[in-house]
């Protein structure tokens, strides 16, 4: 197999990944329309950020068909597999975390009056696991598509759409649990499943 056929390979995983990406979001759940208890506007902002960066990886694609990194064949084949394997874990990642959170799930930050706090499926391992599964989104796309500057700028533009919108959920889960939501958040990393 040759490394333009990697690449294709590469790309076209990444592509139907995001497909089912959107899929994911159209047939999931519908949120509730309980009554929302209290909400925070300032998580649109972080959305729109890490929505810029989903269109930053895509907006410099490489020419010519070369890895991100012009390395050889060996680095494109490790390339395409780590493609596959993201885009493979990333989306099952988001489903799961969609299908455990049922109708709690909104774009907007906010606590529903009979809201709970979700510990089961991937939020064992993160406290934000639909960021997890954006993040290897945005690498599985870079890697197969974007030039190298590209996915630095879409990786900062998640990180600061992510911090806000980090905030934003946790200021509220604070106020709406206290104790039991400083408990979880010592124990579970944010975002990335490593504890630093």
């Amino acid at each position: 197999m040759s490394e333009h056929a990697l690449h294709l390979i590469s790309v076209y995983a990444s592509k139907i990944g995001w497909i089912l990406f959107g899929l994911i979001f159209i047939f999931r759940k519908k949120w509730s329309r309980d009554k929302t208890r209290k909400a925070d506007r300032a998580s649109i902002i972080g959305i729109f950020i890490q929505t810029l960066s989903l269109f930053a990886v895509w907006m410099m694609p490489r020419r010519h068909q070369i890895t991100i990194l012009p390395l050889g064949f060996w680095f494109q084949l490790l390339s395409t597999i780590l493609v596959i394997v993201l885009v493979a874990v990333s989306l099952w990642t988001i489903a799961a975390a969609l299908r455990v959170l049922g109708k709690q799930w909104s774009l907007q930050a906010r606590v529903l009056e009979d809201h709970k706090l979700v510990r089961d499926g991937p939020y064992r391992f993160v406290r934000h696991p639909i960021y997890t599964g954006m993040l290897g989104m945005i690498i599985a796309g870079g890697l197969a598509w974007s030039q190298w500057i590209g996915l630095l700028i879409a990786l900062a533009l998640f990180a600061i759409g992510t911090a806000i919108r980090v905030r934003s959920e946790e200021k509220l889960l604070r106020e709406q649990f206290g104790a039991a939501f400083e408990d979880y958040k010592r124990g579970v990393p944010a975002v990335l499943p490593i504890k630093l």
